[in-house]
């Protein structure tokens, strides 16, 4: 090869090495969303938390109203059973959260053409915030 093609081979290679790092800078393809902030204020976490509160207080006054009428090992057999109920409740309400949230990150990250949306504790700095669409999306 001749120095004219070596040249021309290393300005080639130069020249795409430019335009691949320079496609990468340009956009900020990161999003970052508070999953604190979320689960606080989407109307979706906040119906779940109410359902959770109000099965609780039905069982406890429940509970409370069966008590005087049941032997101790009785009442231990049905705040175990109420416990157990409430325990499962609350981890269907947990999967069906995740998925509603999991639901809205894909929107959302299609709509504002992020590639990775991480959670905010887990970021220093950069990124965009995606919550507030996040809990727009969770209604």
């Amino acid at each position: 090869m001749g120095r004219k093609s070596i040249w021309a081979v290393f300005i080639i290679a130069i020249m795409a090495m430019g335009l691949l790092l320079g496609g990468c800078g340009t956009s900020n393809n990161v999003g970052i969303v508070d999953v604190e902030k979320v689960m606080n204020e989407s109307p979706k976490a906040k119906v779940f938390r109410d359902q959770l509160s109000t099965k609780f207080n039905e069982l406890n006054a429940q509970l409370e109203k069966d008590k005087t009428g049941l032997s101790p090992e009785e009442f231990q057999k049905r705040q175990e059973a109420a416990y157990s109920d409430l325990v499962k409740l609350r981890t269907d309400l947990e999967s069906q959260i995740d998925a509603s949230m999991k639901q809205a990150l894909d929107q959302v990250a299609q709509e504002k053409k992020v590639s990775v949306i991480l959670y905010k504790n887990g970021v220093a700095q950069g990124g965009t915030d995606v919550t507030d669409a996040v809990i727009g999306k969770m209604q």
